[in-house]
């Protein structure tokens, strides 16, 4: 049982930091300058004719 209780203290902490930065990563990787475009892309793939 002691192996979970340190598992569990670790995503407690480090694994709520590590998803926590994960996240703002995603958020400005989306909303840095020049995403508009890649976004507006992808937006209309479905709409392709191949």
């Amino acid at each position: 049982m002691e192996t979970y209780t340190a598992m569990r203290t670790f995503a407690d902490s480090w694994g709520l930091a590590g998803m926590v930065l994960f996240f703002v990563g995603v958020i400005i990787y989306t909303l840095r300058p020049g995403g508009k475009k890649t976004a507006q892309e992808a937006a209309f793939i479905p709409l392709k004719e191949d």
